[in-house]
């Protein structure tokens, strides 16, 4: 007989504010906790360096959390001119040291190669996976693996400020791209080398920046619960967007409470809707109330055949 998870059935995405210094898995763990979560999964590694949006995914939110890997990111770096280092941050150790002198319109030109769709190579220290291990595991060893270029889509470079030897952008960027390999390639572009000093993320997907949270945040509201005696849940619970957030783009399809027996059996079920191509991608309601049962794909018969079902909905307080 399987084992009964401990910690509370509850579902939904926080936007955690990452501070700096720690890694993504750290700043899950500790979300956790302070949640209780029986379940919880973050969507995209920051580096430890980094800070910005990680959303948090709890409960039955963590089955659609890989659309969030797929979205759009947006980045605020900085960078400083004259350094390469090994790990393209300031993490690691500088390999090289150069002049820089080049011109603000040799900067500008430089900067609009990297604008629309381009290839990259991933960098050693991705967490990108070689034989069941991340990358950097091997970069740690001093192991270079033979990495394929990958298309990547910049949808939007914004010079921000070039002082001295410190370079400021704001870079929107598709799934998969690495704002450290785009500062090497620049610096290496300019002649003088790159690193990153700061990397923030704003954006991931559409979720806004002003629902963020610091863990700082999140602790002192579990302390002043727990000082008034009561479930930190009252304070936390709040602060969780729907569990159907990292699919809110999907297209809907409406199933009937007859049929929604069915496809959250994992069965194909007709739908109202009869505008989807094959294959299309939708997110599953039921009833006027439009309750979330989960995402889905469009048959060819016309049909939603479910992709990924919610097993436990409602959430459940200590």
């Amino acid at each position: 007989m399987a084992r009964k998870r401990k910690g509370r059935l509850l579902n939904g995405v926080l936007l955690l504010d990452k501070a700096t210094g720690h890694s993504s898995n750290d700043m899950l763990q500790k979300v956790k906790r302070l949640y209780g979560a029986q379940k919880a999964g973050h969507t995209g590694a920051l580096d430890p360096l980094a800070t910005g949006m990680l959303p948090i995914c709890l409960g039955e939110a963590t089955k659609f959390s890989q659309y969030l890997l797929e979205s759009d990111k947006r980045y605020r770096v900085i960078a400083k001119l004259g350094e390469r280092t090994d790990t393209s941050d300031s993490d690691g150790e500088v390999v090289q040291t150069r002049d820089i002198n080049f011109t603000n319109e040799t900067l500008l030109e430089k900067l609009e190669f990297f604008r629309g769709k381009t290839m990259q190579v991933p960098s050693m220290f991705s967490a990108l996976k070689h034989q069941g291990k991340p990358l950097y595991h091997y970069a740690r060893q001093g192991i270079t693996i033979e990495r394929e270029a990958r298309e990547i889509n910049v949808f939007e470079l914004l010079f921000i400020r070039h002082e001295g030897d410190e370079l400021e952008l704001e870079i929107h960027v598709s799934k998969g791209t690495y704002i450290r390999t785009i500062i090497d390639d620049l610096g290496e572009m300019l002649n003088c080398g790159a690193h990153i000093t700061m990397l923030r993320r704003l954006e991931v997907a559409t979720y806004p920046q002003d629902k963020m949270i610091s863990l700082v945040e999140l602790q002192t509201l579990f302390d002043k619960a727990t000082e008034e005696d009561i479930s930190p849940a009252v304070y936390l619970d709040p602060l969780l967007l729907p569990m159907d957030s990292p699919v809110s783009n999907f297209p809907v399809a409406h199933i009937t409470e007859e049929l929604s027996v069915n496809a959250l059996h994992g069965n194909p079920v007709a739908i109202a809707e009869n505008d989807f191509s094959e294959n299309e991608l939708v997110r599953m309601v039921v009833g006027d109330e439009e309750r979330f049962i989960g995402v889905g794909f469009i048959d060819n018969q016309g049909r939603v055949q479910p992709k990924r079902i919610v097993v436990e909905p409602v959430a459940e307080n200590l």
